[in-house]
């Protein structure tokens, strides 16, 4: 168990210090996270629309935050090239969620032509059902996301590596509000980068 927890310290470590130096791009993810709390509580009510929370307001910001405006320069801070970055990264690093993000955007395609999705749903009444259906899609691509990457890193690495990065994944929403939450007063004052003071200090 402690070597679990102590693996976890350093992806969430590794993750913010590499990955998070826009303040922009932090208060994205202050953002993200309080959606996906909520989405998490709707879960268990509404799984269907806690999906479509989960994606287009947690996921796309989360994700532009990453893409428009994180630096993917060299990393002075830690003294590493953006591509050396990408090649340790242990989740989905910035090419594998370019393919993560063209599936969910497709994903509701068939139901252009199929309205039940080959059968799998029954004939959709109004929006509403509409709606819920592509949030059932978008629902087993975040669920077939996480296990397929999972997978991937017990083969490769290790299980608990696995394991541990589910885990992650799972609760970052609460560990980025712990993370982030003065962001938001840092880009006020004009900061844009963090150029150190948080991300050069590894939290407890």
């Amino acid at each position: 168990m402690t070597s679990f927890l102590e693996a976890l310290r350093i992806q969430r470590w590794d993750d913010h210090r590499y990955y998070h130096h826009s303040r922009i791009n932090q208060s994205l993810h202050l953002v993200s996270a309080v959606s996906f709390l909520v989405a998490y509580a709707m879960a268990f009510k509404d799984p269907a629309m806690a999906a479509v929370i989960g994606w287009l307001v947690s996921m796309l910001s989360r994700q532009a935050g990453h893409f428009f405006f994180e630096p993917h320069g060299y990393d002075e801070v830690n003294q590493a090239t953006h591509e050396h970055k990408e090649e340790i990264k242990v989740g989905y690093n910035l090419q594998r969620k370019v393919v993560l993000m063209a599936v969910w955007a497709l994903s509701p395609l068939p139901l252009y032509y199929d309205p039940t999705f080959f059968g799998l749903f029954a004939e959709p009444e109004g929006p509403l059902d509409v709606m819920r259906q592509v949030g059932l899609i978008w629902l087993a691509i975040a669920v077939g996301g996480l296990l397929f990457r999972v997978a991937q890193l017990c083969l490769t690495q290790s299980v608990q590596t696995g394991l541990v990065w589910a885990t992650k994944i799972l609760t970052d929403p609460f560990h980025d509000i712990k993370l982030y939450y003065k962001s938001p007063l840092y880009l006020l004052q004009g900061e844009l980068i963090d150029r150190g003071g948080d991300i050069a200090h590894k939290p407890n």
